[in-house]
């Protein structure tokens, strides 16, 4: 699993924008004010944000008061969700049927693998879903009683 530049740029984008949405009334924010400080590229933030908007993760505003605000509570918007989002999948398994058609594997038949790549994706998709914007916004993340226990 490597994720890419897309789902860095863009959970920081997002913490962000949950961080400015918790004011009242919601602070919309330009797409200039979110590349300033981390100094990434408008072009490859605004198609980040293109693909957040498809999904309902962001909500555009245009005009001269124009920019991005966050489509929902970001309690509801989970990690999984934005990866998803932005990659496609949290985790490929290549020897799933609709995959598998695409590649040339002469162990399928035999193969221990496939079981272990499903279950990380399991395990991944459901760590995933645990985690909220909101929890990285407010780097209130809590670590399991295993991770602690380390």
């Amino acid at each position: 699993m490597r994720l890419t530049t897309k789902t860095e740029y863009g959970l920081v984008c997002l913490i962000h924008l949950a961080r400015h949405s918790s004011s009242n009334p919601v602070q919309v924010v330009t797409i200039k004010n979110m590349v300033e400080a981390e100094h990434y590229s408008e072009t490859y933030v605004a198609k980040i944000l293109n693909r957040l908007k498809r999904a309902g993760i962001v909500k555009p505003h245009h005009g001269n008061q124009g920019g991005y605000t966050l489509g929902k509570n970001a309690s509801e918007i989970t990690l999984r969700e934005i990866i998803e989002a932005l990659e496609g999948t949290t985790f490929e398994v290549f020897c799933q049927p609709k995959i598998r058609s695409e590649i040339v594997c002469n162990h399928f038949n035999l193969c221990g693998i496939s079981p272990v790549w499903s279950r990380t994706k399991e395990l991944l998709d459901e760590f995933y879903s645990s985690v909220t914007l909101e929890m990285m916004a407010k780097n209130n993340f809590a670590p399991t009683q295993k991770e602690r226990h380390r």
